[in-house]
């Protein structure tokens, strides 16, 4: 009997608790998917509500998965149903568990900054920039980076990992041959080239449709205008970094 308030599956023949790889890998593609559209609104038009939306999302989704039951959380639900006609590869939840704990965490920070505070800061972008590392990992190449923090910090090390790597050596026949090398090098000095044309002459782009500077319509109230000039003084951190412009942008400035 399926208990409400469990993590993982108790099959016979395995000595822990397990998950079916294929469906967490299709999960964590999904929110991928989402995590990726609401940084780009972010990040190139200034736009933060998606973000805050899908933080509240992705906590629902991890606090059902790690507090609950696996087979609650929505993203998993659907991942499940897509991979529905796949063979399961059955993984360790022991490790899953612990990594999904740091993405917990991770969305709970930007609970905090970006939907309780408003806050807008580098902190926002190196949280984000985790987050969808560890979500491209997992949902690309099948490698789980915090299942792999987990053998550091448990005495128990990880059993049943995806495509067996606990257990298996990397195949010394698998490696980039000369011939490979020099087409990824070309292939990257092509791209490079492509890229330096592109930004040497920029197109001229309509950008009318893009939301007015808050500058722009200030009032011509001299009090009004010099709080809107306090609002819009770019931070040092921003300068530092060479995020003046992207600043200026995210604050209607």
């Amino acid at each position: 009997m399926n208990r409400f308030f469990a993590f993982g599956e108790r099959l016979e023949g395995y000595a822990v608790p397990v998950l079916n790889e294929r469906a967490v890998r299709a999960a964590a593609g999904i929110l991928l998917m989402f995590a990726m559209a609401a940084f780009m609104n972010a990040w190139l038009l200034g736009n933060f509500q998606p973000t805050r939306v899908f933080v509240v999302a992705f906590l629902i989704d991890f606090t059902l998965r790690i507090f609950v039951n696996p087979r609650y959380s929505p993203t998993l639900v659907l991942g499940q149903w897509l991979v529905r006609k796949q063979q399961p590869e059955w993984v360790g939840a022991p490790q899953k568990r612990f990594a999904w704990a740091i993405g917990f965490v991770l969305a709970s920070v930007m609970f905090y900054l970006v939907v309780l505070n408003q806050v807008i800061g580098p902190i926002n972008i190196v949280v984000c920039a985790t987050c969808i590392t560890l979500m491209f990992f997992e949902s690309a190449f099948g490698i789980c980076i915090g299942c792999k923090l987990y053998n550091w910090f448990s005495k128990d090390q990880a059993q049943l990992c995806p495509g067996g790597v606990c257990e298996l050596a990397p195949d010394p026949s698998v490696q980039i041959r000369l011939s490979q090398g020099v087409v990824l090098a070309l292939f990257f000095i092509a791209v490079a080239g492509v890229a330096q044309m592109v930004y040497q002459n920029p197109s001229n782009m309509h950008v009318s449709s893009l939301p007015q500077p808050a500058a722009a319509t200030a009032s011509a109230d001299p009090s009004a205008a010099a709080a809107e000039a306090e609002r819009c003084k770019v931070p040092d951190f921003a300068k530092a970094i060479g995020h003046e412009d992207m600043w200026k942008l995210h604050n209607k400035c």
